[in-house]
């Protein structure tokens, strides 16, 4: 692989990341702490639906005790998506994870402006469904420390106790306690020869896209399509003007004119792992491609793919119209598979 895809499968995972940031600030902003943890709950209750076990095998948790093997999978799925992790191994029954800023989740000064009610969403709609999972009725997870209280950051830890959890008792907060001193020797590592540098590039890109995808379509369940599109669509706007600069210089793409801006889209596209073909010359004035096999509605109903189109399509927008020359964008759709892109000069 050549070095533009490989900075361009790095710089998706860096916008799509960025966009999960920007949505999360507008929805907290404009709708209020209780209906961010909703919408968190919702959210990181998808992805424990899609990834939790199906990602046992290929990380190598098969056979551990629960608790150990509950911890070691949020330790290395968290790793592989970029996110800096400890873990603690205190017993069979009992081990804990350190989430250590910076948090991917609230990078940069995201962190001041969300509430504990996200955390609390997340730990909901994740942790607390570990045992569910498992179907083990005696696992639960215990959080002694939160990512915005200003405590020391996200901790916490799996335990298996002696008996069987009611549901309100599988998330239980006991602020305080403090985690075993950490050993980095005893830190988990995937399974050797399976994670190549190239496999956990992409790994970390779709890490972040999973989450705007699901993020996106549980948003909407909590606040309504019609609100939902319109937080969207401008706050991935708003990310696409704002990281232009910094996606353009990781991939050597020129602020400049059409054919400049359809090389940087195509670019970037071919990092999503997407097929892109250019429509015809082009000028500099108007620059078209085709662009097929979209990652970021792969396997979605026409319902969700509908609602993620109208709101991803203005990151790119946004990303146009960020550059020095007065471009624009249009996307047409051809079908679930197909999208036909127009830059064309607003002069």
């Amino acid at each position: 692989m050549t070095e533009h895809p490989i900075r361009a499968i790095e710089a998706q995972a860096d916008l799509h990341h960025a966009y999960l940031l920007g949505l999360q600030l507008m929805v907290s902003s404009r709708k209020g702490e209780a209906v961010m943890e909703e919408w968190m709950f919702n959210l990181f209750r998808q992805q424990h639906l899609e990834k939790f076990l199906s990602s046992f095998q290929k990380l190598g948790l098969t056979g551990l005790p629960d608790a150990v093997a509950c911890a070691r999978y949020h330790v290395l799925s968290n790793q592989i998506g970029g996110v800096g992790v400890e873990y603690m191994e205190e017993s069979d029954k009992k081990a804990w994870v350190r989430f250590r800023y910076p948090r991917w989740m609230y990078d940069g000064p995201t962190l001041a402006g969300v509430t504990p009610g996200v955390g609390r969403g997340f730990l909901r709609g994740w942790y607390a469904h570990n045992g569910v999972s498992l179907k083990n009725p005696r696992l639960g997870y215990v959080c002694v420390s939160e990512d915005v209280t200003g405590e020391f950051g996200f901790c916490g830890y799996f335990k298996e106790y002696d008996h069987d959890l009611k549901d309100e008792e599988r998330l239980q907060f006991n602020k305080g306690e403090l985690p075993p001193p950490f050993d980095a020797d005893a830190q988990p590592a995937p399974p050797v020869g399976e994670w190549s540098e190239e496999r956990l590039q992409k790994a970390n890109r779709n890490y972040a896209i999973g989450y705007i995808r699901n993020g996106l379509t549980t948003l909407a369940k909590v606040i309504g399509r019609e609100e939902a599109v319109e937080i969207g669509k401008l706050s991935a706007r708003l990310i696409g003007l704002q990281y232009f600069p910094k996606m353009a210089e990781k991939v050597g793409a020129k602020d400049g004119n059409a054919l400049d801006a359809r090389s940087f889209l195509m670019t970037m596209l071919q990092g999503m792992g997407d097929d892109v073909k250019a429509i015809e010359t082009g000028s500099q004035t108007k620059a078209s491609f085709e662009h097929t096999g979209l990652r970021i509605t792969r396997d979605l109903g026409q319902e969700d793919t509908s609602l993620i189109l109208d709101c991803w399509k203005d990151l790119w927008l946004g990303t146009v119209r960020s550059n020095r020359e007065m471009l624009t964008l249009d996307c047409q759709q051809i079908n679930a598979e197909k999208l036909v892109w127009e830059v064309s000069s607003l002069r």
